[in-house]
């Protein structure tokens, strides 16, 4: 946030704050969200760039269209291995994978 902005909120009397601390997550909580929204990231970067629609990803995966959707989403009924075994069916290698756990790999794509 811009420092100035962020001067003029808590001035007025605003409390800044993390989304971590207003939902009040244990760091294992929001390590975990983190790692959902990387993987489901990668998932969809993968996707795109192998140039396949939601539906093509369903028919590999033997899924829906809309179970895509939610692993995109990183829905929270969608499993970690799934979103990890999604990456393995589009050709990603196990380090590749790794990558995404350990936060170096690519970030959310657009």
């Amino acid at each position: 946030m811009d420092p100035h902005k962020r001067d003029r909120l808590e001035s007025a009397g605003w409390k800044i704050g993390s989304t971590k601390d207003f939902l009040r997550l244990s760091d294992e909580e929001a390590t975990l969200i983190e790692l959902k929204l990387a993987l489901a990231a990668a998932v969809r970067a993968r996707r795109k760039q192998r140039s396949l629609t939601q539906e093509d990803l369903a028919r590999l995966l033997g899924s829906s269209q809309s179970r895509v959707a939610k692993i995109e989403a990183a829905d929270p009924s969608v499993s970690i291995d799934l979103m990890i075994r999604s990456l393995f069916k589009m050709g990603a290698r196990r380090k590749e994978v790794a990558s995404y756990i350990v936060g170096s790999g690519p970030r959310r794509a657009a």
